[in-house]
């Protein structure tokens, strides 16, 4: 099921940009990660998360999201609960400390071939009485153990509108707006957008050797994210 979801947003991708009057630009996976074909990972190791949105339970939630879809697209993934308990032992609570770090430990003790960091950049609600903007937005990068080079990153972003859309109008439509945004700001649950922006950017992952598309997909494209000088 979660290949099914990469399949469906990379064709939704496709089909946006072909509908748009001004297409972003276009990239393969064979020309934009190559290392990732020429290290073949199979065996990944998620690190906690770093959190620069102002949510300071936003690194607990967006933890319990991003095994899965990972698995899915065709890599074995270290269970991260164990991993992230041997890393609390050796004195590690912050993945800060190991962004410069050489990563070859990973792989002596765990036997990984590349580590995932990932950085909530936002994991926001906006609430102005008549709307309600719900965001969450994660930086993901995948690192060799051997080489500490970049091998992948992309990044997921998902913005929703909890306003309720057009509830008819007058006193009695504006008034039923109001509830309706206030209820869904309160009961907004980041967790399956936190869920959606993963699939948007592991949609942009060659896939593992686990994957039937494995060393098929260099031609399949994407969204350039390189800034534009």
């Amino acid at each position: 099921m979660g290949a099914r979801v990469l399949a469906a947003i990379a064709l939704l991708v496709s089909l946006f940009v072909l509908g748009s009057g001004c297409a972003p630009k276009m990239v393969t996976k064979g020309t934009e990660f190559p290392l990732m074909y020429e290290e073949a990972p199979a065996c990944i190791l998620i690190l906690p998360p770093m959190n620069e949105s102002t949510a300071a339970d936003a690194k607990e939630y967006y933890s319990t999201t991003i095994q899965e879809p990972l698995s899915f697209c065709g890599y074995y993934v270290l269970p991260y609960e164990v991993t992230t308990e041997v890393i609390k032992m050796e004195g590690i609570y912050d993945t800060e400390l190991l962004r410069d770090t050489p990563l070859t430990k990973f792989r002596e003790y765990f036997g990984a071939d590349a580590v995932l960091f990932t950085t909530i950049k936002k994991w926001d609600l906006a609430y102005v009485v008549l709307a309600s903007t719900l965001t969450v937005s994660v930086d993901c990068e995948l690192k060799s153990t051997k080489t500490d080079q970049v091998l992948w990153k992309y990044n997921g972003t998902v913005v929703v509108d909890l306003s309720g859309g057009n509830t008819g109008g007058g006193l009695a439509g504006l008034i039923a707006k109001v509830i309706i945004t206030a209820v869904s700001s309160a009961m907004a649950d980041y967790v399956p957008y936190a869920r959606m922006a993963n699939y948007r950017s592991l949609a942009s992952m060659p896939y593992g050797k686990y994957h039937p598309q494995y060393l098929k997909d260099k031609d399949q494209e994407f969204i350039d994210q390189t800034p534009e000088e």
